[in-house]
């Protein structure tokens, strides 16, 4: 039988050959194989082919990263170039709570492990601290000292991670197939802690992490670590050449916590749980009700490296060869340094305008969140030092969010179903998944406007058609009652209306003058600029629209980008000091171009069901048909 039959999938296929095979023999020639007694032995033959050739093409599919499937051969085949893939992260939340004990003791330590108890969603988590933190203990005000003195130690910024810290203990037996195995899943790795001690000493050395050898010398207090079987980690110590080497008899103490990952997140109600010991290390009970206040909720929580994540990642680690200079590069380590990255944008300076040479611009989207906090950002900054090359700055920006908005008016056919809010709930169900994907919701992402249309049509077989109008819409956060200037930038281009109305926002409050205006546009004659202006609306219909300030700034129609001149604006109606300005765009396809992350907006979004009278036979001529617009509603105000 040719090998290109024996691995064939297909069943009836496989059969056929076998057939061909014995035909091919001169004593079953003109043999019936549709005989009872033929016909299984012939189908034995090709079921046992046919699981032959699928475990073949199985075994060829898990050798390679690119098709692998398994968790375990992914891993494999990642950690040959070099990749360990990120684990489950814990949610971090900062707390501030008073410790009242009645003693002597001048400080206190809140002992490591559990502290404290928080809730998520009805949903209880424990948070612990890695490592003792000990503070002052002075007395109360009125206090005279002695053994019962009233004292008051205050935990302030107090970090706590989501979940449980453990301990494991190993000693080198100096065997070459000893093996340093964490037998836990759920492992967040940034709170592993490892020190290594001779036997019998209290004191040991503190080990470090490392994820490449450069650098590293004989004598190097240092480890290695990977993944393997069912999410758990090996710890891969020097042999005396790539770091210090562990003699026999030596301790190794490791500290690590075990977490829920994500599920930790947005935890803020806190109940405290922890050891509190004086200075002697005596257990101390407290006085007072302990109570804690949450400054910053439990955030950055992440789970285990997807297997999608780990094919896309591992080969751009290993091309960048832990150097940052292609916006690849940027991508890997970003994702690398700070596992709560959702998605990056890196743009070079010398694409700035105006340029600046020598600077790298990042925009980074966590996946909990819209914004980082000034913390967060130079803790990036800084673990970036380490892969940029000398002489380029980076900076990180905040997130520059465009949103896409849709109006869609869908047709159906009531004889097919007519539940009109089961439909819009259908509808709405399509395009949030729609708007959720990779294509879309990221930087340089694109929103296809058939493909929309294709959904929304898809979704239920009683939609016979639909009218969708598409816009583009940024929100300009004011510093009220200070005079700024503002740019906003949609990177698309805008459709031009001739009577203004392209541009057109929320209201707002200016200095000096009474109630709501609004931004709106007037197109120069070129049709390529036209002025921004601030407008009172008509407050009867025999009335006209009045301009306030006329060069309140410039749009850009091409390039799609909206400056404000020097303003005061004293209140805004939209809440958190937020305009919302909105763009018709020239093509109903909207791109995410450069820093600037494109978001589908399902709460701005309007799906209206209408009735298709044609398909339903009620309006066979269609006289009486409700047509749909494809145009805007002509309101000079954001609706």
């Amino acid at each position: 039988m040719p090998f290109t039959k024996f691995t064939n999938l297909n069943f009836a296929e496989i059969k056929e050959s076998v057939k061909d095979y014995l035909r091919a023999n001169s004593d079953f020639k003109d043999f019936d194989f549709e005989g009872l007694n033929m016909s299984i032995i012939v189908d034995i033959l090709a079921y046992n082919s046919y699981i032959t050739a699928f475990n073949s093409n199985m075994v060829a599919n898990e050798s390679f990263l690119d098709s692998a499937t398994l968790r375990e051969n992914v891993v494999s085949l990642a950690r040959n170039i070099g990749y360990v893939p990120r684990s489950r992260r814990s949610a971090e939340a900062v707390v501030d709570f008073e410790f009242k004990f009645a003693g002597n003791s001048n400080t206190v330590t809140l002992k490591k492990g559990l502290a404290l108890v928080g809730a998520v969603s009805n949903t209880s988590y424990t948070f612990s601290v890695p490592e003792d933190v000990t503070v002052t203990s002075p007395l109360d005000s009125g206090g005279i000292g002695g053994n019962n003195s009233p004292r008051t130690g205050k935990f302030s910024g107090l970090t706590v991670y989501q979940g449980t810290l453990l301990t494991k203990k190993f000693t080198v037996n100096g065997s070459s197939d000893q093996r340093f195995i964490l037998d836990n899943s759920f492992i967040d790795l940034n709170s592993l802690k490892v020190t290594v001690k001779k036997s019998g000493s209290s004191a040991g050395l503190s080990f470090s992490r490392i994820d490449n050898i450069i650098e590293v010398t004989p004598v190097s207090n240092v480890y290695l670590i990977q993944e393997i079987k069912n999410e758990t980690y090996e710890l891969l110590f020097g042999d005396g050449l790539f770091g210090k080497k562990l003699e026999i008899g030596d301790e190794i103490d490791i500290s690590y916590i075990i977490t829920d990952g994500k599920d930790g997140n947005e935890g803020k109600f806190f109940t405290f749980s922890g050891n509190i010991v004086d200075d002697a290390g005596n257990s101390l009970s407290s006085t007072n009700n302990v109570t804690v206040i949450a400054s910053q909720t439990a955030r950055n929580g992440t789970d285990i490296e997807a297997i999608d994540s780990i094919r896309y990642f591992a080969p751009r680690m290993y091309s960048a060869q832990n150097r940052a200079v292609t916006p690849r590069d940027y991508e890997a380590i970003v994702q690398s340094v700070y596992p709560n990255t959702e998605s990056v944008s890196v743009v070079g300076g010398e694409e700035l305008d105006p340029p600046e040479f020598g600077t790298v611009v990042l925009s980074i989207k966590p996946k909990n969140g819209t914004f980082l906090s000034d913390f967060t950002k130079q803790n990036i900054l800084n673990d970036l030092k380490q892969y940029a090359i000398a002489g380029i700055n980076q900076r990180i920006e905040d997130l520059k969010i465009l949103y896409v908005e849709l109006d869609s008016f869908v047709y159906y056919n009531n004889s097919i179903m007519d539940d009109k809010d089961q439909l819009k709930a259908e509808v709405s169900t399509s395009l949030t998944e729609y708007g959720r994907s990779a294509n879309l919701n990221a930087f340089g992402g694109r929103f296809k406007y058939s493909e929309s249309q294709r959904i929304i049509d898809q979704t239920d077989s009683a939609i016979t058609s639909n009218i969708t109008k598409v816009t583009i819409r940024r929100d300009l956060k004011a510093l009220i009652n200070q005079s700024a200037q503002y740019e906003l930038c949609f990177g698309n281009q805008f459709n031009v209306k001739t009577g203004g109305g392209t541009i057109k926002s929320t209201g707002f409050g200016i200095s000096g003058v009474e109630g709501e205006v609004y931004f709106t546009d007037i197109p120069r004659s070129n049709g390529i600029m036209g002025d921004i202006a601030v407008f009172k609306p008509a407050t009867s219909a025999s009335e006209d629209a009045v301009v306030v300030v006329p060069n309140a700034g410039t749009v850009d129609y091409v390039k799609g980008e909206v400056i404000l001149n020097t303003i005061n604006i004293s209140s805004t109606v939209k809440d958190n000091d937020i305009i919302e300005i909105q763009a018709y765009p020239e093509s109903n396809d909207v791109i995410g171009l450069k820093d600037i992350y494109l978001s589908l907006d399902m709460s701005n979004t309007t799906i209206n069901i209408v009735r298709d009278t044609i398909s339903s036979g009620q309006q066979i001529s269609g006289i009486g048909y409700k047509v749909t617009s494809s145009y805007s509603n002509g309101s000079l105000i954001r609706q």
